[in-house]
């Protein structure tokens, strides 16, 4: 016996994505209500969360009623039970790039939101810890930007050591 397919809330654009899984692409303000939705309809495990930075894609594809913006999080979701994948992708802005924190839905997201937040510059609102976790505190910057600037950090290595 097969379950049916996920369906979203009435407003959320979707689309099929690989293997015939759903995507779906809300707004900010429709991102955690749909992920609630999703998490009672049986999506009980958040298998990822990142940000991606699309400052040289700004004419990507997106299906009709999604405007684009530099910064998009995706959110990969997992129902072992029906055996079905929900990808979302939510646009999360240009120069402050910022959605809301899944950690009181999914709270193993807490690490997956600080990489986005250290690596990117995204903000997860009402996260716990929205402080860096792999970039020195004292890091200016956000690496995995596309304008971040290439070569600035002198590579260093240490001595390997000899035979025995």
């Amino acid at each position: 016996m097969t379950s049916l397919a996920p369906v979203a809330p009435p407003g959320v654009v979707t689309s099929t994505g690989l293997a015939a899984d759903l995507c779906c692409y809300p707004t900010r303000e429709q991102y955690f209500s749909l992920i609630a939705s999703l998490k009672c309809d049986g999506f009980e495990m958040c298998v990822d969360v990142c940000a991606v930075d699309y400052l040289n894609f700004a004419d990507r594809s997106l299906p009709d009623g999604v405007a684009p913006t530099r910064f998009e999080v995706v959110t990969n979701l997992l129902s072992l039970s029906k055996k079905q994948r929900v990808r979302v992708r939510v646009q999360a802005g240009n120069d402050r790039p910022e959605v809301d924190s899944l950690f009181t839905l999914y709270p193993g997201t807490e690490a997956l939101e600080r990489e986005a937040f250290d690596l990117l510059g995204v903000l997860f609102t009402n996260h716990p810890d929205m402080t860096r976790i792999l970039m020195p505190e004292e890091w200016e910057g956000h690496p995995l930007r596309k304008d971040y600037g290439v070569g600035k950090v002198p590579v260093q290595f240490k001595e390997a050591p000899g035979p025995r």
